[in-house]
């Protein structure tokens, strides 16, 4: 990172943090300070999180993690175009194809691109206030890695800028791309400053040949996926001083100092120590120094690199390193997790979590609370329906001792006795608005499990520290289908149109349910689903939706707010059933019916539809308001959420919009990244969503069929 980059992320946190301090000592939900610093934003940002501080002192603590500030940044910030691009004018040619218009773009990444299911792209900007287009000095830029040998006709990894539909030119172009000699099965991290990537590849020749890439780019006006450039390959001496663009690797050992693979574990990397954690075949845990700052090398000594459990070893996730206790956390592939001194290489183990696939993706720290949250995609036992074992999740303290397992709760149903197939792995949740703003640590996790049957969404109650309990949002496809999903990532928008919405997004690898990508057959398919929650106090506009829990059957309806206004001091009870309404301070809400990811159907003439029958008028769910039957001909829908539709002998009720969107994406995506959060009024198609498919299909904006690199709007995935 270079000195300018440096002091102005100093001058961002400590400005930020004299707000933040009265945020937290007094209570008010200000929003921290908005400066212009450079934000990355890569796997690593879903693993380690913040619940909101409730002191001084826990303040003092966290906020000396970057990526606490990252955080506050990229969940409150409001980007506008740069003025280098006001003018809509490129000022280098743009290497892609025709630009998309409504912020979804496809990009080709080659025949059988699939970087793997956990892992995620890295999105940079150069500014949490201003999104900058292929014309600015430096645009915000995110990358791939393509999971193929690199060669002359084949890029390793690539990044594209020029991202936002509101940009001029091709959207999305070519930034650089790179035959970097090496097969790159894991996620990519970048720089404070955005001007180095770090990846771990493994090599074609010698087989198995393992080393962390680091590399520094350099913008191509000529370079793209089929036609890559090949950076300058120096010693580790030379790179801190090498012009880009160049790379150098260094090559991971185990104890004896015999070469490592590595094909499951993506690099965390520690902004304060210039340090890297990179996990290993053979449960061996590697720490690399001076990655992006000095001469980059392996430790070997003084306890590392270590090999966390050398009684049946197996091969790591990705590790995560927690700046409060000074312990990086992995799980392994037999099902344990542990924690590592990163000092000593001490190391403690937990009992055996995972009797399935294993803990094939890292767990997610809270390192405000001390919390580690661990994914499982079977826990052994037989406490499940039908005597199967259990999806689980586990909770454990950041100081947890040996053969321990901290407490758990379950997330559907896994596998007994061989009698179902293995299931499917159990990839990370995502947590809501509400869990990161609650002093405590109080809010809800959403989670895709049920890793042995359907794949199903839950929602699991957190209550300082302690779990609820959960209730199912929507089963993702047919029962007799079961393929994995993807990791869940939640993002709230509090720009949106003037007032809050929050999604949770994920995909499922086939036969999802949403109609533009359900049966018959059923698709892979990304989709969102609507989980804002209700919030004291607080202003609702007309026709905002929130995901509401009815305590008494502990089951979860969509709300649409039918009167715009302010809410309670307190929630009311809600009432079941579609159509039912509550008034709630200044807000009268009507219930829009059970969550589902399943279409509804649409309306049809000369039908008798049943009261509070539900069906889908194209745009906007519809409650009838009675039992009767439907005319002959379409009716003119009353657009105004709340308003009537006369058809008939039927009257219908607006209830909103359908509270999911979806978007076909073959054998489903990896991990999702969010990069903005924009209000009304500034630059178009800025506030997005980028993942990649896990299987070919045609990549609409590039041409070509392949794994395609995607990024999609935020609301409706289109």
């Amino acid at each position: 990172m270079n000195g300018t980059a440096a002091r102005f992320l100093r001058l961002g946190v400590s400005l930020s943090g004299l707000v933040v301090l009265g945020w937290v000592l007094t209570g008010q939900a200000a929003k921290p300070a908005r400066h212009g610093i450079p934000l990355p934003t890569d796997w690593s940002h879903s693993h380690v999180i913040f619940s909101r501080p409730d002191s001084a002192e826990q303040l003092a603590s966290v906020s000396e993690d970057p990526r606490y500030w990252q955080q506050l940044h990229r969940r409150e910030q409001s980007l506008v175009l740069s003025p280098e691009a006001s003018d809509l004018t490129s000022v280098r040619p743009q290497t892609g194809s025709s630009a998309a218009s409504s912020g979804l773009w496809s990009e080709d990444l080659g025949l059988n691109a699939a970087p793997g299911a956990g892992n995620y792209p890295a999105k940079f900007s150069f500014s949490t206030t201003t999104a900058n287009c292929g014309s600015a000095t430096t645009p915000d830029y995110v990358v791939y890695s393509t999971g193929l040998l690199g060669a002359g006709t084949q890029a390793s990894v690539v990044a594209f800028d020029n991202l936002y539909s509101g940009c001029s030119g091709t959207v999305p172009s070519v930034y650089w791309a790179y035959n970097t000699g090496g097969v790159i099965l894991t996620s990519p991290v970048l720089s404070l400053d955005g001007t180095q990537v770090a990846f771990v590849q493994t090599s074609g020749s010698p087989t198995g040949l393992a080393g962390l890439v680091l590399l520094k780019w350099k913008a191509s006006a000529t370079e793209t996926v089929g036609s890559p450039g090949v950076p300058t390959v120096v010693s580790a001496a030379l790179y801190p001083t090498c012009v880009a663009p160049c790379m150098t690797e260094v090559f991971l050992h185990d104890g004896n100092g015999v070469a490592t693979d590595d094909r499951t574990s993506s690099p965390f990397y520690d902004y304060t120590n210039d340090i890297a954690w990179v996990g290993g075949a053979n449960g061996w845990l590697h720490k690399l120094t001076g990655v992006f700052k000095g001469t980059p090398k392996e430790v070997h000594g003084g306890g590392f690199p270590v090999q966390v459990k050398t009684n049946n070893p197996n091969r790591l996730s990705d590790p995560v390193y927690d700046r409060v206790s000074k312990n990086v956390f992995v799980g392994d592939e037999g099902g344990f997790f542990h924690r590592v001194a990163s000092a000593t290489g001490a190391t403690t183990t937990s009992l055996q979590l995972d009797f399935g696939t294993g803990l094939v993706q890292s767990p997610v720290l809270d390192q405000t609370r001390g919390l580690v949250y661990v994914f499982a995609s079977s826990d052994g036992t037989a406490n499940c329906a039908a005597g199967v074992a259990c999806s689980a999740v586990y909770l454990l303290s950041t100081t947890f001792a040996a053969n321990t397992s901290g407490t758990k709760v379950t997330v559907g149903n896994s596998v007994v006795n061989g009698t179902l197939p293995n299931p499917n792995p159990l990839y990370i949740g995502g947590f809501d608005s509400t869990y990161y703003n609650t002093v405590g640590g109080t809010g809800n996790l959403y989670v895709c499990g049920n890793t042995g049957a359907g794949p199903t969404l839950y929602r699991v109650p957190i209550s300082a520290g302690a779990f609820g309990t959960v209730a199912p949002v929507a089963a993702l496809t047919p029962a007799a289908n079961k393929p994995s999903c993807s990791p869940v990532t939640d993002f709230s928008i509090p720009n949106a149109s003037g007032a809050n919405t929050e999604h949770v997004f994920f995909s499922v690898q086939n036969n999802a349910r949403p109609t533009p990508c359900g049966p018959p057959p059923g698709k892979g398919c990304m989709m969102n689903f609507v989980d804002t929650p209700w919030q004291a106090s607080t202003h609702y506009n007309a026709g905002q939706e929130i995901m509401v829990l009815r305590t008494a059957n502990n089951t979860l309806y969509i709300n649409v707010a039918i009167v715009a206004g302010t809410t309670a001091a307190t929630a009311p009870v809600w009432p079941a059933g579609a159509g039912a309404k509550q008034v709630d301070g200044g807000v009268t809400w009507l219930n829009q019916g059970l969550t589902t990811a399943t279409a509804l159907a649409p309306w049809a003439p000369n039908r008798s539809f049943g009261f509070r029958a539900r069906i889908f008028d194209g745009t906007n769910v519809e409650i009838a308001n009675v039992t009767a039957i439907t005319g002959a001909t379409t009716p003119v829908w009353n657009t105004t959420v709340g308003g009537n539709t006369t058809d008939g002998a039927m009257i219908w009720i607006n209830a909103g919009p359908w509270p999911n969107a979806a978007l076909v994406s073959t054998a489903g995506t990896g991990g999702i990244i969010i990069d903005n959060s924009v209000g009304s009024g500034t630059l178009a198609g800025a506030s997005q969503v980028y993942f990649f498919t896990l299987g070919n299909q045609l990549c609409s904006t590039s041409g070509g069929t392949g794994g395609c690199a995607m990024q999609a709007s935020q609301s409706t995935l289109q």
